[in-house]
Parts: C-alpha cells; structure tokens; sequence
C-alpha cells in the first residue's frame, strides 16, 4: 500500500525544484535553440532537461512505476502504477516569456489517479492533493466557486495545435458562449488553468486535443477540490485529454449543451 501523502510531499518538492530550474534559465533563455514539433507546437532544451531531472526523481521515489511523459521519456507496459509528467505546460507562454507556465506532476494506477501536482512558476503556486486528501495552493485548502449563473461564468478556453480538427468546436463554443457569459479567456497552460478552476478564479476550462499529461494532476486537483470533469458527452473519457470539460459542477449541465452538440 502506497503512502500517498509521503509521496506527494516528496513530489511537491520535485516539481518545485523543477519550477526554478524554469525559473533560471528563463532569464536567459535563447528563442533560437527553440524547434517546432509540429505546426506551432514548441519544445526546447528547456522542455527535455526538465523532464529529464522530473523523471529521474520519480523513478528513484517510485522505481517500479512507468512513465507517461511529454517529451518522450520512460516507458509505459504492464506496470501497476505510471507518472504523467509535463515539464512545462505552456511552452509557447514560456518562450514568449509569458504568464502562465508550470511543471505538472500526478500518479495514477490502473484504475483512478492517485497524486495530482502542479507548480506555476509566475505566481509561486503550489497546488497539490492525493486520493481521499482535499485540494491545496501553497498550504491552504481550495474549493470551486458557487457561480451557478452562466451570465456570470468566468470561463478559461485552450485552442490546441490541431487547429483544423478542432476549429468547428472552437467556433462553435466563442459563437455560444460571447456575450453570454460573465467573461472568455485564453491563457496557453491547461495545466494551471485546471487549478485555477479548482482555488475559484474560473468557472470552467474547455480544451480537446491535449495529452494525458497535460490534465491528470489537475483534473484530481479539481475534482478533490469539487468540481467536476468530463468529456464533452459527460462521460469519463476525458483522461486522454482529446475532449476535457472542466467546471465548478455548478454549470457543467449547461456547458454540456454547448461543447455536446454534433
């Protein structure tokens, strides 16, 4: 049996090691060693030492777990337990030394998410939880908001790479939503913006085309927070991230009628 709150003190202080590693070389960072993975999909030699000196940690705190990595690096088989690490959610805000971009950490098993881990680097946030824990930014507990009025939702928005898949849904939600909502943004960190739904600031995240290492440690953070997440049809397959619907709960009926629509 896992000790999950041992575990997760020991990943906080991972990701913020990861987080000033960020930090520094952002002072000096060098837009020219910057490669396009795919059409506007950004990753840098700051991307992959991060996740390398992320994975390199977790693989000596947990050494049977496999890995689930942005850039690539570990496994995953048969093992029981698997980390989904993101060494920088919001490389494209990092390059353009823009606010926010964090390092994102969780465990899962077979079945359900265990950790959930994220640090945000611009504000010093510290958000974190484990199975059965509640929800925290930087040692305080955190909750959803009450707002169950879409009039007055504050609603955070991600547009993905896979800008010709998802440009319909896109379309479809700025067209819905504009207008009749207390206020839309984009931020560029899926990551942060989770959290941020879960500590109150948003009402609701939507975004599809992400990566499973992209929502896991928010999506517990949100959940054990209460809210709630789906995919676009209500139902539990948003862990690969390709649709993820994030709320307070409060409205996430009602969004349900804008992102479910064929």
């Amino acid at each position: 049996m896992l000790n999950l709150e041992q575990i997760t003190i020991k990943v906080r202080e991972i990701a913020l090691q990861a987080g000033a590693f960020l930090r520094n070389e952002r002072k000096d960072f060098d837009r020219g060693k910057v490669k396009e993975k795919n059409a506007h999909d950004y990753v840098s030699y700051v991307d992959k030492e991060s996740e390398r000196r992320i994975v390199s940690q977790l693989r000596e705190l947990l050494p049977e777990a496999g890995f689930i990595a942005e850039e690539g690096s570990g496994s995953l088989t048969d093992e029981t337990y698997c980390w989904l690490v993101d060494p920088l959610d919001g490389t494209t805000n990092f390059i353009h030394d823009n606010a926010p971009y964090c390092v994102s950490i969780a465990l899962r098993d077979s079945q359900e998410l265990l950790v959930g881990v994220v640090y945000e680097v611009c504000r010093d946030e510290l958000f974190w939880t484990y199975k059965g824990a509640p929800s925290y930014l930087n040692g305080k507990e955190i909750h959803v908001s009450n707002v169950g009025d879409m009039d007055k939702a504050f609603i955070a928005l991600g547009f993905p790479y896979n800008s010709a898949a998802y440009k319909p849904m896109a379309e479809r939600i700025v067209h819905e939503l504009y207008g009749n909502v207390g206020g839309l943004r984009l931020q560029g960190a899926a990551a942060a913006e989770l959290c941020y739904v879960a500590t109150g600031r948003f009402e609701a995240r939507i975004e599809g085309f992400l990566g499973p290492w992209d929502i896991a440690a928010g999506s517990i953070i949100l959940k054990n927070a209460g809210g709630r997440v789906t995919d676009f049809e209500g139902g539990e397959d948003f862990y690969s991230g390709r649709e993820v619907l994030a709320t307070n709960g409060k409205i996430h009926t009602e969004l349900l009628k804008v992102v479910g629509k064929r």
